[in-house]
């Protein structure tokens, strides 16, 4: 992360304890049984200045344990406020704005877990679009001590005067390259306007382009910046627990080859224990869908994860794929950030992301909390130019396999012609959305 005047960075301090660095023993002794032994680099390099209710940037890749990072010390202080007014007081103290609502429902169930032990738990709220607002309208009377939101919901549960933000003083951004990179950058301004000026501001994200170190210029006071990489030290793409691997196949015979890995027909070097759950992602809904009938018919049991299934649907299908009740779950980016599946062995980039950033956020679903995992890729003749680009940005050297039997044969296209300088490679030309912002700032002449 590139240094910037005002920011202080902090450096990770080896053999720290939740206790050493402020947690109460109330909060500290259940952690092990949550998994959490030890402090992970970034929550050791957060937990304090959050508690010394100084503003954050964080930067760590995922998997890396942000989310406790933050929920922890915010407990903390939940607790010693409660104490200091000699009462639990209902007014929304802590605001956290997430970009999915996979994503919240998480968070939420983590904040479930970390204060379970508490004699009297802050009472959380949740809340997001695409469900009816009325139940979280009465979940809200009473305000809560904790609200997880997306931004559309809490903007619209704002307007229905369900939630007041004039005493939130911890404000989280979660995420907060996804928030920008899904154009929620509107909705939060709207947010902050209602927000207090004196406030804590903590900002999470995996990733710093320029857009969120605009925003962490503009939102943070004297902050301090806690920055991990990958692996500690390691390339941030390529985590210590995850074995990459990709392999060249036609375009037309990347279904056969996904059901003969997870068939456990083996492909020659494949680990048969990396093959009892599969997390695969494609470039679009309909290939989802398409790609887990498929694999259905062929006795794989597996079942399709996107936007266009309902909520109900989607917790449901996420809870069975957790519980391994679905073999293989065929997903778009929805599922690359914020959704943690434990012992999750394999990741298969069937479609290439578009970005070169989300390949590591995809990976990032294997590989957690020192589990080892495999990440495969299919690349296709069409698709060479850009692998190439993604192992460039994320500085991988990879081979490309080619498995007997699935050699490709398909020609590969000639370079693209540049269009204005960028190529016309995927990550590098504007997509729909891109060409709509650009038009909605484009200067107008009478």
């Amino acid at each position: 992360m590139p240094a910037r005047p005002g920011f202080r960075p902090l450096l990770f301090l080896h053999t720290m304890t939740f206790a050493s660095l402020g947690l109460s023993p109330a909060l500290a002794a259940s952690l092990p049984d949550l998994g959490l032994a030890d402090p992970t680099p970034i929550q050791a390099q957060s937990i304090a200045p959050v508690l010394a209710g100084r503003d954050l940037w964080a930067c760590a890749p995922t998997g890396s344990g942000k989310t406790a990072a933050y929920l922890l010390p915010l407990l903390q202080r939940w607790l010693d406020g409660s104490r200091q007014h000699g009462g639990f007081v209902r007014t929304l103290a802590t605001l956290i704005v997430v970009p999915t609502r996979e994503l919240a429902q998480q968070v939420g169930e983590t904040l479930s877990d970390l204060s379970r032990a508490l004699k009297q738990p802050p009472r959380i709220g949740v809340v997001y679009g695409g469900v009816s607002i009325n139940p979280q309208m009465m979940m809200l009377r009473g305000s809560a001590d904790f609200l997880v939101a997306t931004p559309g919901r809490l903007l619209d549960l704002v307007e229905h005067n369900a939630v007041r933000l004039s005493a939130v003083r911890h404000l989280v951004l979660d995420e907060a390259d996804r928030l920008l990179d899904l154009g929620f950058q509107d909705e939060l301004q709207r947010v902050l306007a209602l927000l207090p000026r004196q406030r804590q501001t903590l900002l999470f994200s995996a990733t710093y382009p320029e857009a969120v170190q605009s925003l962490a210029a503009s939102l943070l006071h004297d902050p301090v910046q806690a920055r991990v990489d990958a692996a500690e030290g390691q390339d941030a793409a390529s985590p210590g627990t995850i074995t990459q691997r990709a392999i060249a196949v036609d375009r037309a015979r990347r279904t056969q080859l996904l059901r003969q890995l997870v068939q456990r027909d083996a492909a020659p070097g494949t680990d048969p224990a990396t093959l009892e759950r599969a997390l695969v992602f494609v470039a679009t809904r309909h290939t989802a869908e398409l790609v887990a009938a498929k694999l259905y018919k062929a006795g794989v049991f597996a079942t399709a994860f996107h936007g266009d299934l309902s909520q109900g649907a989607r917790k449901e299908a996420l809870a069975d794929f957790k519980a391994k009740r679905w073999q293989v779950m065929i997903t778009t980016d929805l599922a690359a950030r914020g959704i943690d599946i434990a012992q999750l062995p394999l990741v298969v980039n069937y479609d290439l992301p578009r970005s070169a950033a989300d390949y590591v956020h995809r990976i990032g679903r294997t590989g957690r909390a020192g589990e080892a995992g495999t990440a495969i890729s299919f690349v296709t003749p069409a698709d060479q130019a850009h692998w190439k680009l993604i192992c460039k940005r994320n500085q991988l050297d990879l081979p490309l396999e080619q498995l007997p039997g699935f050699e490709p044969t398909d020609p590969v296209p000639p370079p693209p012609v540049a269009q204005d300088g960028n190529g016309g490679i995927k990550g590098r030309r504007p997509s729909k959305k891109d060409k709509l912002r650009a038009g909605k700032t484009a200067p107008t002449h009478p």
